[in-house]
């Protein structure tokens, strides 16, 4: 079943930067990848060895915050 949600654009950039990190195929995936990490006790190394600035890189607002 395919389901229409609304999400703001900040939560849509967050979302696109998951699915890219993770390598998943549909945000669905991605979604799934991080509620299966949900009873983890850490999400460390989650996303991988790259560096910080790559995994927040085009994550900052127009006045340069994340």
């Amino acid at each position: 079943m395919v389901t229409t949600i609304q999400i703001n654009e900040k939560t849509l950039k967050v979302l696109k930067k998951i699915k890219d990190e993770t390598r998943s195929s549909s945000y669905d995936e991605a979604i799934n990848k991080l509620v299966s990490h949900q009873n983890s006790e850490s999400l460390a190394g989650f996303l991988g060895k790259r560096p910080i600035k790559e995994l927040l890189k085009d994550l900052r607002d127009k006045n340069g915050r994340f």
